[in-house]
């Protein structure tokens, strides 16, 4: 079953300010006096400003407008899910009675596997 979630449904909180998500920025100093703030995928935007801080709220402003536009970050699960009972895999590998009851399965199946 393919699930998709916004992302603001489930991680944001309103009442106590934290964030919906956080997104990797890389920021670096391109001059004496010029910083530049990139975002990867899916975003893929760029500032320029004079401080660190000023890259920073330009940056956030540009996410601001694109999600106010009716843009969507959403998360879609890929891959295999979990069995059921993986958790209780290896469950128990270390129990001093799981060689006995083992042993007396086999004892019991063995007279009756020659009767198939």
């Amino acid at each position: 079953m393919l699930r998709m979630q916004r992302v603001t449904d489930w991680a944001s909180n309103v009442f106590t300010g934290t964030p919906a998500m956080v997104i990797p920025v890389l920021v670096e100093q391109i001059s004496g006096d010029h910083f530049r703030a990139v975002t990867g995928e899916p975003l893929s935007l760029e500032v320029e400003a004079t401080t660190r801080d000023e890259a920073l709220e330009k940056l956030r402003q540009l996410i601001d407008s694109r999600m106010a536009a009716g843009a969507e970050i959403i998360e879609i699960p890929v891959g295999a899910e979990a069995h059921p009972l993986a958790p209780f895999a290896g469950l128990l590998r270390d129990d001093p009675l799981v060689d006995p009851w083992k042993q007396a399965m086999a004892e019991y199946r063995s007279p009756r596997d020659g009767d198939l």
